[in-house]
């Protein structure tokens, strides 16, 4: 017999946004325990991703005590939402950033280590639960284990859990164009439905760059040459001097989102968390990841760690339920060539729908009454010719 597995009060599989925020969370409950954050990667390391992060997420790793993140960052505030010549862009409540998740993990991961994390260069192939613990490969015992690894998570496929609906999306960074300064610009597709293109200014003279759409079961994914061809019809000249090109897939939310119970909890895209209106899972990632965190401790504390998922399942119902709803919802309407202009229209006459789509769009908002009210106001409206609105000056 090999020696005995070491033994840690949590593991962590995976040490990006959701990992890191669920070691933090943890550590923030109780600094006496002992946690294991575990990656294929050393940090820093790319991601392909949109870069955005919004101002709820650093509220979020604010309660846990990591701050500072953005600081030397320049905030983008203001957005464009645009289809097929309409066109809303307006200054967001609060600023957001575009931060390259080879600089936002790392910093992330430094933080967990500061709280007490150990960070242990693993990739997790296998996973049994026994009667007290959780075993990794045979060389990692924990209470509690969270599988924060992603799209593509070992520790899901290990649960027998199914993957949901997806996107594929194609990122790269290239010279941000004159007329796309200082903003982060959504094109939604006119074809290739649910789609859209993505500019979002880094605030060094280049944009992180993209193109995504919805897979549909019996239909071909688009090669990597399509999605350029489609983000250059939908943002043309994106692309032009782009490197660092990455494809990744997306899995996309639904209503009908439900936590595992036990010793192994799911957090971020590893449990199928990603904003089906816009793409955004670092907010799910990191809100979801704090609570396992803190889940994992409230167990531990209680001498109960299989109760783990009861905890869990306690905040994020709370945080999450309503909200997924409501994105699910708005992403079934949003398919709507009429719908999608009409709240494009919408967002361009009122601020506070602008608001509460964006707030729906990148964290936790809900179809407001006065979302409803200027959809139905712009959807009765004469059909006016197409073209681009903004705020006043």
């Amino acid at each position: 017999m090999g020696p005995a597995p070491a033994h840690w009060d949590l593991a962590v599989v995976g040490a990006g946004p959701a990992g890191a925020a669920t070691a933090l969370g943890a550590l923030h409950a109780d600094p006496r325990l002992r946690v294991a954050l575990l990656d294929r990667a050393d940090f820093p390391r790319d991601k392909a991703c949109g870069d955005g992060v919004a101002p709820h997420v650093l509220d979020l790793l604010a309660e846990v005590g990591a701050t500072g993140l953005v600081e030397d960052r320049v905030p983008v505030g203001r957005l464009r939402i645009g289809r097929g010549g309409l066109a809303a862009e307006r200054r967001t409540a609060r600023p957001a950033w575009v931060v390259p998740r080879r600089i936002l993990d790392a910093r992330l991961v430094d933080a967990a280590l500061a709280a007490g994390a150990r960070f242990r260069r693993h990739r997790v192939r296998e996973l049994r639960q026994h009667t007290g613990a959780v075993v990794l490969d045979g060389e990692i015992s924990a209470a509690v284990v969270v599988g924060a690894d992603g799209a593509h998570s070992a520790v899901r496929r290990a649960l027998g859990r199914p993957r949901g609906p997806s996107a594929l999306a194609l990122r790269g960074y290239a010279p941000v164009a004159p007329g796309r300064r200082g903003a982060q610009v959504i094109e939604f597709g006119t074809r290739h439905q649910p789609s859209y293109a993505w500019s979002f200014d880094r605030g060094d003279g280049h944009a992180n760059i993209g193109y995504g759409e919805v897979l549909h079961t019996g239909r071909p994914a688009p090669t990597r040459a399509q999605l350029l061809e489609r983000l250059d019809v939908l943002l043309p000249g994106a692309a032009e001097g782009g490197r660092d090109w990455t494809g990744h897939h997306l899995p996309l939310s639904t209503a009908h989102w439900r936590p595992p119970a036990g010793r192994v909890l799911l957090a971020g895209d590893a449990a199928g968390l990603v904003n089906p209106l816009t793409g955004e899972g670092i907010y799910y990632a990191v809100a979801t990841g704090i609570a396992a965190g803190r889940a994992a401790a409230a167990a531990r504390h209680e001498g109960r760690p299989e109760r783990a998922g009861e905890w869990y399942a306690r905040a994020t119902r709370r945080i999450l339920l309503p909200h997924l709803r409501h994105t699910a919802l708005a992403a079934r309407l949003a398919r709507g060539r009429l719908v999608l202009a009409a709240g494009l229209r919408a967002s361009a006459a009122d601020q506070r729908v602008f608001d509460d789509l964006v707030e729906l769009g990148l964290a936790r908002g809900r179809l407001t009454p006065t979302v409803a009210f200027g959809l139905g106001r712009a959807l009765l409206a004469p059909t006016r010719p197409t073209g681009r609105s903004r705020e006043p000056a």
